[in-house]
């Protein structure tokens, strides 16, 4: 995971539901965690574009019901400002499962819908898979 410079506002609580755009079987999971988040006590966790966080697979295929899987948040409906001042904004909340979180290497083959310039910059490996970046 590489630092990006933009500093995206957090819209995706600890609990959101977020929508899977990969062919890996998952089709909606629950945030339980966000990797590198560091609060007060007793403050929920929140996720942005491009932030690694361990989800609850809800609904998919059924060997992959009920797993703690990890997912790169892709899209985010809440806007969001970038350095050069332009404000972002996409449809919906949406993720990535990854096979192996050190490498960043993606589960699925196919990503449906767009992925934030911030993803394409933090994990390299999602870019090359992506159809199109914003």
């Amino acid at each position: 995971m590489k630092p990006i410079k933009a500093r995206p506002s957090r819209g995706l609580p600890q609990g959101a539901t977020v929508h899977i755009a990969d062919n890996s079987g998952a089709r909606i999971v629950k945030i339980i965690t966000v990797k590198g988040y560091k609060t007060r006590t007793r403050k929920k966790q929140r996720a942005a574009v491009a932030d690694l966080c361990t989800c609850n697979v809800i609904a998919g295929k059924p060997d992959m019901r009920h797993k703690v899987i990890p997912v790169v948040i892709i899209r985010q409906k809440q806007g969001y400002k970038r350095t050069d001042g332009t404000t972002v904004k996409f449809e919906d909340n949406a993720g990535v499962v990854l096979r192996d979180v050190k490498l960043g290497m993606p589960k699925g083959t196919v990503i449906k819908g767009p992925i934030a310039k911030e993803v394409a910059l933090r994990w390299s490996q999602l870019a090359k898979i992506a159809s199109i970046v914003l």
